[in-house]
C-alpha cells in the first residue's frame, strides 16, 4: 500500500534510472496524452512530494503522478522481462539507453508546467520526507477542527503529507488512542508526541523493503492487518472496523484493551472476509 515512505522509495528508484538522462522512448497509453512525445528531452529529476511524484523534464515539464492504491512504477534493465501486470494495465513508458520506466495501472497522470506544480501539490501540508516539513504546523493542522475523528485528520494530507491507512493504525496504537478518538480530546502529552512519532516511523521506513514499526523478528506492524489475532502487548483479540464517511471507508485495526476512546463494534471474521474478498489471509 502505496504510503509517504514507499512513494519516497519511488521517487529514488525513478531518480536514479532516470535522472541526467535523455529519453529515447516515450509512450503515454492514456487518451488525454496520446500524442505526447517526449524523446530527445533530458530528465531532470524526480521529488517525492507526499504521496504525489514529480518528475521534471528538460523544458520546463513536470510529470505528475500518484499511485493511490493500485498504482506502482517498475524500473527495467535493458532486455530485462517486465513485471508488474498485464500490458493492458500500463499508462506510461519513459525510457533511456540502458533503463525503461514502467507506470502501471497509475490513476494520476498528468503534464504540467514546472512553473504550476503548486496546482497540483500546492494544497498538502507539511511533508514528514520532506525539506518544508514542520511538525509545529502538522499538529496545528490537525487539531484545527477538534471534533474530527483522528484517524480521519491523520490521513487528510492537507494536515500533514505522507500518512495512509497503515501508518494512521499503528501510530494510534502507540499513542493508545483509537482511531476514532476526537482529535481535540487526544491528552497534551500524546499530542506532542504524534509528530515527532510519525516523522520516526516514516523515516526509519524509507529505506526498508518492508515496512515495520515493531522491534520483533516478526510480526513488522502491531496491528494493521492483524484482526482477530493476539495484540502484541496484551494479549487481546485485535479488532477491525471500516473508518471513512461511507465513499472513503478504510479497514482500520485497534487492540481495545491497549487504546482508549471510542471505537464501532467490529464485524465478525466471516463478515470481514465477505466485504473484503481479495485480503489476504494474514490480514484476519
Amino acid at each position: 500500500m502505496p504510503e509517504g515512505d514507499t512513494v519516497w522509495q519511488a521517487a529514488r528508484r525513478l531518480h536514479e534510472a532516470l535522472a541526467g538522462e535523455v529519453l529515447t522512448r516515450s509512450d503515454f497509453r492514456v487518451p488525454k496524452y496520446a500524442t505526447v512525445d517526449l524523446t530527445g528531452r533530458a530528465v531532470l529529476s524526480t521529488t517525492p512530494r507526499g504521496k504525489h511524484l514529480l518528475t521534471r523534464i528538460e523544458g520546463g515539464l513536470t510529470l505528475h503522478t500518484h499511485l493511490r492504491m493500485e498504482g506502482a512504477w517498475k524500473v527495467f534493465g535493458a532486455g530485462e522481462r517486465w513485471r508488474g501486470g498485464p500490458a493492458h494495465q500500463i499508462r506510461l513508458i519513459l525510457g533511456t539507453a540502458d533503463r525503461t520506466a514502467v507506470g502501471y495501472r497509475l490513476p494520476v497522470l498528468e503534464l504540467l508546467r514546472t512553473g504550476e506544480e503548486e496546482r497540483a501539490v500546492g494544497h498538502l501540508g507539511p511533508d514528514l520526507l520532506g525539506p518544508d516539513w514542520d511538525p509545529g504546523r502538522a499538529l496545528a493542522n490537525l487539531l484545527e477542527d477538534p471534533a474530527r475523528e483522528l484517524g480521519e485528520a491523520l490521513l487528510d494530507q492537507r494536515n500533514l503529507a505522507g500518512i495512509g491507512n497503515v501508518y494512521k493504525s499503528e501510530l494510534c496504537f502507540l499513542l493508545g488512542v483509537t482511531p476514532w478518538l476526537p482529535a481535540g480530546a487526544l491528552p497534551a502529552d500524546r499530542a506532542a508526541q504524534l509528530a515527532p512519532l510519525a516523522k520516526k516511523l516514516l523515516d526509519a521506513n524509507r529505506d526498508r523493503p518492508v515496512r515495520k514499526t515493531t522491534a520483533l523478528p516478526r510480526p513488522d506492524l502491531f496491528v494493521y492487518g492483524r484482526a482477530f489475532r493476539p495484540c502484541l502487548r496484551c494479549g487481546t483479540p485485535v479488532r477491525v472496523a471500516d473508518q471513512g464517511d461511507g465513499s472513503q471507508e478504510r479497514p482500520t485495526y485497534w487492540c481495545p484493551a491497549c487504546q482508549t476512546g471510542p471505537a464501532p463494534a467490529p464485524g465478525t471474521a466471516q463478515q470481514w472476509r465477505e466485504r473484503y474478498p481479495r485480503r489476504p489471509s494474514a490480514s484476519y
